[in-house]
């Protein structure tokens, strides 16, 4: 039996589920409501009406007030504030234009006791009412009086020298006064701390006096470099030390101008002294911006301590670098920058602050880079001279590497270039061998993760445990928990990787370069070429092969080896002897790389290289015997004949398709060739065909490589019956319609099935129309007899094998055939005719045909049934 509790203790537990059901429903809304406030956007600016993008009920207005829909937003009443900062501006303005008119228009009209007292009682009235402004409450009118008395001031001693001292030297007024205006306006600003324009008036102020004082004293540009460099440290510790914001802002902007043409003006000092003496002060000058840069950087904050360890960097190599630069001549002057550049790597171990110590690092990368991007045009003139060979192959060997490359550079002034470029690879390569010593010695200098911790991200959103996800079309954070955000920086192998291969690009490049420069004999530049591309491709083997064909060393050792076999190619091109060896050469050290590598990349790229490093040696045999290019077409085809088998050989291994492809290149180079002569292009063709069709012998090849073989050997039968002036045209479509039709049997052979249309149709086609339009225009009865034989033929075995697409064909071609035939006897029997019996005929058949319609309808369908039951 079931147990019925009694009405009282049953209402008893309802009421409590009841109260349970409400708690978890008031915790539920709590949580959702915390959710709307951590999702929702920070609230813009908006026009009164409907926001969208508004998250949550709008706040409760006064009583009274109607509801305003969810995501209203009340227009807001402008800010008393800005109408009163508009007005004040504006009556400042028109107070500082009055006084400018009045001091230059009305000054003279007064004497010199007027003069004095009224410049006296405006200017002490615009600097005492601040103050008292200030006392009341009315900041904002204070600042508009403190511009106006700023204007005033200006005005006051543009009046004094026109007055009191017309005679005084201008520069050397204006340095006095630039100095006392911004002494006054100092103590001006320190007096009266809530105003804000003061203070940044007085930097700009102190920007002026010890550069006008340098210009007026006829200083010399050094002296002029030191007035900048000591208003620009003046600014700098403004920046650190400054009061408010806008007084750091505006001496950081002060000390970035005045301190880079401090630089500027050290740097072209130094780069024309006479000789090592004459750098000597405009070093210093250099030493002693790079010690203000730097020491800024040891107190800023880390953007500015980078900067500045940069600008640090760069005026210490330039002070360092100029005096030995200035005793040497001008091809090896970088060359005293870029050792000074790599001593600055010492820095890792000179106790720097982390970023001031970046910022040094980025320096000597700066000047690194500016050396090797100077030695670069003569890289690239050496890699790309050879190209002036191919306008005349074989004219003879020249007597030196320069004369072979026909550049017009000055090789002796970029002496330093190979120097420079080994100095650089020798360094890289250091740091590639020893790779855990320079992670050791650089740690200092590794950077902390800066991502916030989810217990800090949480406390910042308020969010109790993970950081939240953003809502569909939100915009991301500008941090993301668990470095989704982060910045991701290089890792140590791929680091070391890196200085691997700039250490062999610049070695390789540092070769070739002393090559020139020495101008050592042609035969040795050229042996020396090949080698370095022997050692190229060694070393991408031994990098392939050892699994690491994704690193950066073996894959700068493959684009070397290429680069250079081209290079050395080219400069072979003056001797046939030459480019016989260096081409045989190549063929054989690629084909042997491809052999020898592991990798699958790898291996495709060099066999590609040997098979065109081959063609070109089948057409330097053309050359040698003295064939027209026409003749020689067959010589190159024995290269991609050599593809073909050996992609047979290699069946489907993932080199086999790039070497066939190269090959099918030959073969188009051999078509381009023989292009003049028609015979030996037909010739050509048909050795093509032959090559495709024995490609189509394999099944993986047969698809693309059989179309292709009868494709070639149609075009070689056309191109060769051209030749022989055949003009008929069934000689030409007749080799298409043969294979067509033995293709199409065997198709309907494996698939009875088939369409007729698809297996025979093209074939009949081919030959049948273009020989009925002939034979329309042809006068003689031969040709139409033969066509209307062969398509009554063709009728007949079509009705016979119910093949729909002969029975059309046959008999479409036989009736316009056979109307031919009998068109000029209509015509004589119609001329012969009265002229009213040909409408009399019309009339009667179609009487005829109406009266039978529905049987000729009948007829038609069975017909139409007939036909379709066809295949």
């Amino acid at each position: 039996m079931e147990h019925v509790p009694p009405p009282a203790e049953e209402l008893a537990r309802l009421d409590r589920e009841l109260a349970e059901l409400d708690a978890r429903r008031a915790q539920l809304l709590t949580r959702r409501a915390w959710l709307l406030a951590a999702l929702r956007p920070p609230a813009p600016t908006a026009a009164p009406g409907w926001n969208p993008s508004a998250w949550g009920a709008p706040p409760p207005g006064p009583p009274g007030a109607p509801a305003q829909p969810w995501g209203y937003v009340p227009k807001r009443p402008s800010a008393p504030r800005s109408a009163q900062n508009v007005l004040l501006t504006l009556g400042g303005l028109l107070l500082a234009v009055a006084a400018v008119a009045f001091t230059l228009v009305s000054w003279g009209s007064m004497g010199i006791g007027g003069r004095s007292a009224v410049l006296a009682a405006v200017t002490l009235g615009a600097l005492i009412a601040p103050a008292v402004l200030l006392r009341r409450g009315l900041a904002a009118t204070a600042e508009a009086l403190a511009a106006l008395a700023l204007v005033l001031t200006l005005l006051d001693v543009y009046a004094v020298h026109a007055v009191a001292a017309p005679d005084t030297d201008g520069l050397g007024f204006t340095a006095v006064a630039s100095a006392v205006l911004a002494a006054l306006w100092t103590a001006y600003g320190l007096a009266l701390g809530k105003l804000r324009l003061p203070l940044p008036a007085a930097v700009v102020l102190a920007q002026w006096p010890l550069l006008f004082w340098a210009w007026a004293a006829g200083a010399p540009a050094p002296v002029v470099g030191w007035a900048l460099l000591a208003t620009a440290v003046l600014d700098g510790v403004i920046a650190l030390w400054g009061k408010g914001p806008g007084v750091r802002v505006t001496a950081c902007v002060g000390g970035s101008v005045m301190g880079f043409s401090a630089l500027m003006v050290g740097l072209a000092l130094s780069t024309t002294a006479s000789g090592p003496l004459g750098a000597v002060a405009p070093g210093a000058l250099l030493l002693a911006a790079a010690a203000a840069a730097l020491a800024g950087a040891w107190r800023a904050p880390k953007g500015f301590a980078r900067t500045g360890g940069a600008v640090a960097g760069l005026a210490a190599v330039a002070a360092v670098g100029g005096v030995p630069a200035a005793a040497l001549s001008d091809g090896w002057r970088v060359l005293a920058y870029l050792l000074c550049g790599l001593a600055l790597a010492g820095v890792v171990r000179a106790g720097l602050p982390r970023d001031a110590a970046r910022g040094v690092l980025a320096a000597s990368g700066v000047v690194v880079a500016g050396a090797l991007v100077w030695a670069l045009p003569s890289l690239a003139a050496v890699l790309l001279g050879p190209v002036t060979l191919l306008s005349d192959v074989w004219a003879g060997s020249p007597e030196g590497f320069r004369s072979a490359l026909g550049s017009t550079l000055p090789w002796s002034e970029l002496a330093a270039a190979p120097v420079a470029l080994a100095l650089v690879a020798g360094l890289l390569g250091s740091a590639y061998r020893w790779w855990p010593s320079v992670v050791r010695i650089a740690a200092p200098l590794r950077a902390r993760e800066e991502t916030p911790k989810p217990d800090a991200v949480s406390a910042s959103t308020g969010t109790p445990g993970a950081a939240w996800t953003a809502p569909p079309g939100a915009g991301a954070p500008w941090y993301t928990v668990g470095g989704a955000g982060a910045r991701r920086r290089p890792s140590g192998a791929a680091l070391r990787g890196a200085a691997g291969a700039g250490a062999l690009a610049l070695g390789w490049g540092a070769l070739l370069l002393a090559g020139v420069v020495l101008d050592v004999p042609y035969a040795v530049a050229v042996v020396g070429e090949t080698a370095l591309v022997g050692g190229l491709l060694a070393l991408a083997v031994r990098g392939a092969g050892g699994g690491r064909g994704a690193s950066a060393v073996p894959v700068t050792a493959l684009v070397g080896a290429v680069s250079g076999a081209v290079s050395v190619g080219l400069l072979s091109l003056a001797s046939e002897g030459a480019a016989y060896a260096v081409f045989g050469a190549l063929a054989v050290l690629f084909a042997g790389a491809a052999v020898r590598v592991g990798a699958e990349v790898p291996r495709a790229v060099f066999a590609v290289a040997s098979a065109v490093w081959s063609t070109v040696l089948t057409g330097f045999a053309g050359r040698s015997l003295d064939l027209d290019p026409h003749e020689a077409a067959p010589l190159v085809l024995l290269v991609p004949a050599l593809t073909v088998l050996l992609g047979a050989r290699l069946r489907r291994n993932p080199v086999a398709l790039p070497v066939e492809l190269t090959g099918a290149l030959g073969a188009l180079v051999a078509v381009g060739l023989a292009v003049s002569d028609a015979p030996f292009l037909a010739l050509v063709l048909a050795l093509c065909g032959v090559l495709a069709a024995g490609a189509a012998v394999r099944p993986e090849r047969r698809p693309v490589a059989g179309c292709l073989a009868a494709a070639l050997f149609v075009l070689a039968t056309w191109v060769r019956l051209a030749a022989s002036e055949v003009s008929f045209p069934e000689a030409y479509t007749l080799p298409v319609t043969v294979p067509a039709l033995v293709v199409g049997a065997l198709r309907r052979r494996r698939d009875p099935e088939a369409s007729s249309w698809t297996a025979y149709g093209p074939g009949l086609a081919a030959t049948l129309l273009p020989s009925l339009a002939v034979a329309w225009t042809d006068t003689d009865w031969l040709r139409p007899l033969l066509l209307g034989v062969a398509a009554l033929v063709i009728t007949l075995l079509g009705a016979r094998h119910r093949l729909q697409s002969l029975l059309v064909l046959g008999g479409v071609v036989l009736a316009l055939d056979g109307l031919h035939e009998l068109a000029p006897y209509v015509a004589q029997v119609a001329g012969a005719l009265p002229r009213w019996l040909p409408p009399a005929l019309a009339g009667l058949l179609l009487l005829v045909v109406g009266a039978t319609y529905e049987q000729r309808l009948r007829d038609a369908r069975r017909l139409k049934e007939a036909l379709g039951r066809m295949r």
